[in-house]
């Protein structure tokens, strides 16, 4: 699951190569010119590229639009799906790496015209009726519905203008020859049908307890796996949040103070839910069609459940949730749709012809936009402000405890002195959690910047505030059978386990081979069966994954066929390809063109990215990595389940 958030989430990355056209995305998704998870961020830059600096608020705008993308994917977003999804890296990387190719547009000299950018924007698809421009008052409109200034949007769109200049300069030398854009091509169009049997090691009972002998070999033909990596230790002082925020006090001017300095932050905008539902048409039944639509609406007007009427009327992708196109959804309507939305008040219905069919729309909820109250956004504003200042108090704590500790070299003598309480910690990896202090691994990550002996800066975590000294390190060497052997046994058992799947999937190859009904086979076996009516290269197998090989195996089966036992990570599977689609010369001939463009593309991503990694390199990028912390624990904080 996590796996296919990932891939929705580079989705949600800049759409032409890496970084490029990021400063338009989501325009009229989710995000506009305004924002909703605004925070307070410091005047100090967050990265420093030679002469270029990146400051809190850019980042802010970048994240909280992903962010609030992926509000709309993925329902019930928290701040450890956020974490997982490495979120807030890849957006850090993004606007370095933005940042960069300005750099170089600014050293090579290229420059945007503003006839580029009106003919941008009159070939914008948003922007258009029948092909043609809407013209400056409809495009003002629609930038004004989005909450952008005409001025902001067109900012935007000559640095993404920028970006793509300097891009396609960077790649000028990709090529493609036409037998690489035929392998492509077959890639992205044959597929096959097919049905396969899934037995996991874990459906296996096998509880047998291994023998001395048999740990040792096992240990012996895998040694090369059991390597102990680099672990280190510490001593450690930590300032628990909590603690600190008990040594504040907010009074009612700073929280009024905050609030007018911020009020941006507490802007609501316009929220419009819209129900619809939608019955196509053709030339012959159109005029049925239409009078079924109009007998509908006269139905709603009389009473009728909205809800029940889309579930057994509608043909579109909402009707099964009772035709509810949320807040958002319906914005990717047809633009006709969509300005009779705008029209309606809540509770109101309207009917709409569409070139192929004709909806019923309604407006469910309608909220004016608005900025919250003092009054309600006081304890939020409270909580920010005891935040900022126990981190302050407490990075000013450190700080001084820290040079205490260098003159002494040693931050347990300055503890001891100053009346601090410290610990020793470890051996620790590189990343390893430390109990309830830091579960992100920021200490442990630290620690291992540091050489022997040297004290850190003021680390931020989650929960509070650390200062630490590396103290001895254990480099990383072959593990003994001892020091691993309660692994070994685990991994003796997990592999005679897939040994006993693979012997129990070859047992059943002649029955599979003389069977038609594999789904049959499958339940009297305590087997999954699965099946795919359109398998591509490169595409993910329910339970079983993807990856080349096994792609190199399906493709190659002669169809009607049973495969023996291929491997995978959890266990066995076999599979019989029941129909295969192939390429065709004549149809890639026919879209030569487009296939090398495709191809050139992909090209020119993989060198435009290999391009950026030695530039930061050469850079010598520079991050305010507790300043960044710092926000990023003030907006994941408002994700907490």
């Amino acid at each position: 699951m996590l796996k296919a958030m990932r891939r929705n989430v580079k989705k949600l990355s800049p759409s032409l190569w890496l970084v490029i056209a990021a400063f338009i995305i989501a325009i009229f998704a989710v995000w506009g010119g305004g924002g909703r998870l605004g925070v307070m961020g410091s005047e100090k830059p967050l990265v420093i590229i030679g002469q270029k600096k990146i400051y809190a608020q850019d980042y802010i705008l970048a994240l909280r639009r992903q962010i609030e993308a992926l509000q709309s994917e993925f329902k019930g977003l928290d701040r450890n799906l956020i974490e997982q999804l490495g979120l807030t890296q890849r957006v850090l990387q993004e606007l370095i790496q933005q940042n960069l190719l300005f750099e170089m547009a600014k050293e090579m000299g290229i420059e945007v015209t503003e006839d580029e950018v009106r003919e941008r924007i009159m070939s914008l698809p948003v922007f258009q009726r029948d092909g043609q421009f809407v013209g400056f008052e409809e495009y003002r409109r629609i930038l004004e519905w989005n909450r952008m200034s005409v001025t902001e949007f067109e900012e935007s769109l000559k640095k993404d203008i920028l970006l793509n200049k300097v891009g396609l300069l960077l790649t000028a030398n990709a090529t493609v020859r036409e037998e690489e854009a035929w392998e492509n091509y077959k890639k992205n169009n044959e597929s096959v049908r097919l049905e396969y049997l899934v037995l996991e090691k874990n459906k296996i009972n096998f509880q047998e307890t291994p023998g001395s002998r048999e740990i040792e070999d096992f240990f012996n033909r895998h040694q090369a796996r059991y390597t102990l990596p680099e672990k280190r230790q510490g001593y450690l002082v930590f300032l628990p949040l909590s603690d600190l925020i008990k040594e504040i006090k907010i009074n009612e001017a700073e929280i009024e103070k905050y609030y007018e300095d911020h009020k941006e932050q507490f802007r609501e905008p316009e929220t419009i839910r819209v129900s619809r539902i939608y019955l196509p048409f053709t030339p012959e039944n159109k005029a049925a069609v239409l009078d079924q639509a109009r007998s509908l609406l006269n139905r709603l007007k009389e009473g009728a459940d909205f809800a029940a009427l889309a579930r057994e009327f509608s043909k579109d992708e909402k009707a099964s949730q009772g035709g509810d196109w949320g807040e958002w959804d319906w914005q990717r309507l047809d633009s006709t749709e969509q300005n009779e939305i705008r029209k309606l008040e809540k509770g109101q219905d309207t009917l709409v012809e569409l070139p192929e069919g004709v909806s019923i729309l309604r407006v469910t909820e309608k909220k004016e936009a608005r900025v919250r109250s003092l009054a309600e956004a006081r304890e939020q504003i409270k909580s920010i402000l005891e935040d900022q200042k126990a981190r302050e108090l407490g990075t000013n704590k450190l700080k001084q405890l820290a040079r205490i500790a260098r003159k002494e070299k040693s931050l347990e003598a300055a503890a001891r002195k100053s009346g601090y309480k410290g610990e020793s910690f470890g051996p620790v990896k590189e990343g390893e959690a430390i109990s309830d202090k830091d579960q992100a691994g920021f200490i442990s990550r630290s620690l291992f910047s540091l050489k022997e002996k040297e004290i850190s800066e003021v680390i931020p975590t989650f929960e509070g505030l650390a200062l630490v000294q590396l103290t001895a390190i254990t480099k990383a060497h072959p593990a003994t059978l001892e020091e691993v052997r309660s692994e070994v046994e685990k991994d003796w058992l997990e592999a005679r386990k897939k040994e006993l799947a693979r012997e129990k999937l070859l047992a059943l190859k002649p029955k599979l081979e003389s069977n038609s009904d594999w789904e049959k086979i499958a339940r009297e076996n305590n087997l999954e069966y699965k099946t795919v009516n359109e398998h591509k290269r490169d595409q993910y197998l329910s339970v079983v994954g993807d990856s080349q090989p096994f792609d190199q195996l399906i493709f190659s089966q002669p169809s009607g066929t049973v495969s023996d036992p291929v491997e995978f990570e959890g266990g066995y599977f076999v599979f019989r390809v029941l129909e295969k689609k192939e390429a065709s010369r004549e149809e890639f001939h026919k879209n030569l063109k487009e296939e090398m463009n495709n191809l050139i593309t992909a090209k020119r991503n993989l060198l435009l990215s290999s391009f950026l990694a030695r530039l930061q390199e050469e850079k010598k990028v520079r991050l305010n990595s507790q300043e960044i912390q710092k926000i990023n624990n003030e907006i994941l904080a408002r994700f907490e389940r």
